[in-house]
């Protein structure tokens, strides 16, 4: 089991460096090609930080791991819930734009209830799973969102992001690497995750929902504390509302075409705290100080997912 844990390590370092690498030298070759700091940022530096988890779920959505692919994507989405945005408003307290409170909170609560009624069959009578249909309908959905998001970029102004001119070499090295690394990543934290386990009798769902979900969010993470030592409350709050959407819509559909995702009705719960957190987060835009998530109101949040965590954990041992 010592050597099992050694290789999840080195797995998730190897995901996070993957993924940096392969950020930055798509974010040169698109910069290079004239390409916008705007579609960068939308496209190539968002699949980045949310490769880990796209490449974890598609080696368990290809072994047949739906509990591993939930788990993932719910205990993901609320490690960044909980976790990240505890921190990060511990660190300093999270001022929160009109359209961020109006639009982009609502947007993920939305979305998470529209997987919890996917999820469960609510519209059909089959099995629960999503199905390749489904996940077609999920990617559509994020296509939806991109383009809300563009619009609603276009109308703001953005920072203009520098980058080091590199050789072609360096660019293609980079990304050939970060693809590289994800991959052998990915195959190490899943295949070693079952591995301890089976050992110790633990289901894949809370590993799913603990281990994988708190390494995977790595990236989001650094970020998020990064972007609150610096105090720029935008990136900390809209790197985790922004990654929880984008883990539904995009990581779960693309999931679903590798393998259609069976889902266990144990995660109902999970996926209601994920929906409870959402609107806490919401509800918190209107206490306190407006459109601020505040100290007492971040250590609510970290608070929960610590006790929460431990009573999974606990109910398993």
């Amino acid at each position: 089991m010592i050597i099992a844990s050694i290789l999840i390590i080195s797995g998730f370092t190897s995901l996070i460096f993957g993924a940096n690498w392969l950020v930055d030298g798509a974010s040169s070759l698109a910069k290079k090609n004239n390409i916008s700091d705007l579609v960068i940022g939308l496209t190539i530096v968002a699949f980045g930080t949310s490769a880990p988890e796209l490449v974890v779920n598609s080696v368990a959505s290809f072994n047949g791991l739906s509990d591993i692919v939930f788990g993932n994507i719910i205990g993901s989405n609320n490690f960044n819930l909980f976790v990240i945005l505890g921190i990060a408003g511990l660190i300093y307290p999270i001022t929160v734009q009109s359209s961020t409170a109006w639009r982009e909170i609502p947007i993920s609560l939305v979305v998470t209830i529209l997987l919890f009624l996917l999820a469960n069959n609510f519209f059909v009578t089959q099995n629960p799973e999503i199905s390749r249909l489904d996940g077609i309908f999920l990617l559509g959905c994020f296509c939806c969102f991109i383009y809300y998001v563009f619009n609603q970029l276009k109308q703001e102004k953005t920072e203009v992001l520098a980058y080091k001119n590199k050789s072609n070499y360096k660019i293609w090295g980079l990304i050939i690497i970060g693809i590289a690394g994800l991959i052998i990543g990915g195959k190490l934290v899943v295949d070693n995750s079952i591995n301890i386990a089976t050992e110790l009798g633990i289901s894949q769902k809370i590993i799913g929902l603990t281990i994988i979900a708190a390494g995977t969010s790595l990236p989001e993470l650094v970020t998020s504390i990064v972007a609150a030592l610096k105090k720029n409350s935008d990136i900390a709050i809209g790197n985790v509302i922004g990654s929880n959407i984008f883990n539904i819509l995009l990581i779960l559909s693309i999931s679903s075409f590798v393998n259609p995702i069976t889902y266990s009705p144990n995660f109902n719960q999970d996926l209601l705290i994920v929906s409870g957190g959402t609107l806490f987060l919401l509800l918190a835009m209107f206490t306190g100080k407006r459109k601020k998530l505040d100290r007492w109101e971040a250590l609510i949040l970290l608070t929960f997912y610590l006790i929460y965590t431990t009573y999974l954990v606990w109910k398993e041992l």
